[in-house]
């Protein structure tokens, strides 16, 4: 028979995947389960990334105001992909790793070992404190109790910017870089449709796989990442309401 003289499928079939969806669900009963999963991961995924902006903008803020940087915020893009996003995050951590570690190399060669190493672990005395603002002044162009408390802070916590830069990397290079946020943070609907059966089951479990290998890695990093900088920005406010 010619293709036109083959019967069709009626249009109500071809119209309806939530049918094929229904019947898969049957004879798979654990594919509702894994989409539940993964819709989770996906919002846990997007916290962990939203967070992260915010916080790096926070950042951003004590350094432009203790520090006179000039650093714009960072916007999570929700029609980009992972990739994309996490490119934008970390282009703006090397940004301010550069500036901390020229800040950090002048200062390693202006100050007595001693005195750094008290810049770093927060044990300046008065008389420290005196002498180390006008080499500070002259490298960071501003002295004040915050600029200070914010140098020793950023050189001490610098390998928490490494540490984010490199698990954003981690996801950059994953299966999952291609994802569109808008599917991350839109649900899975637009991912699993047009997939049925053992085809969705596996690719269902797959992702789940893949994301729990990304949020081990990614999850941890990002507490300990915002964590600090709400650690630095508390420090700043204690240090200027002592003065």
């Amino acid at each position: 028979k010619s293709r036109k003289d083959r019967p069709q499928r009626s249009p109500l079939y071809q119209a309806d995947p939530n049918i094929e969806k229904m019947w898969s669900d049957i004879f798979y009963p654990d594919n509702p389960k894994r989409r539940e999963q993964l819709i989770r991961k996906n919002q846990e995924l997007q916290d962990y990334m939203k967070s992260n902006f915010l916080a790096t903008n926070e950042l951003i803020d004590v350094m432009n105001k203790h520090l006179c940087c000039s650093f714009n915020h960072i916007t999570l893009i929700e029609t980009a992909t992972l990739q994309e996003n996490c490119d934008v995050m970390i282009g703006c951590i090397h940004e301010i790793q550069a500036v901390v570690e020229k800040i950090d190399k002048e200062l390693k060669e202006k100050l007595e070992p001693t005195l750094y190493e008290k810049l770093r672990n927060k044990g300046l005395s008065a008389e420290d404190f005196t002498v180390i603002s006008k080499i500070i002044e002259g490298v960071c162009g501003i002295a004040t109790a915050g600029s200070i408390t914010l140098v020793g802070l950023l050189i001490d916590k610098g390998i928490i910017l490494a540490n984010i830069a490199s698990k954003c990397a981690l996801i950059a290079a994953s299966t999952l870089a291609s994802v569109g946020l808008a599917a991350v943070f839109l649900g899975i609907d637009m991912i699993v449709e047009a997939i049925l059966g053992s085809i969705e089951r596996d690719q269902l479990k797959a992702a789940l796989e893949e994301y729990d290998r990304v949020l081990e890695d990614f999850g941890p990093a990002s507490h300990q990442y915002q964590y600090n900088i709400t650690y630095v920005t508390i420090k700043i406010e204690e240090i200027q309401n002592q003065v």
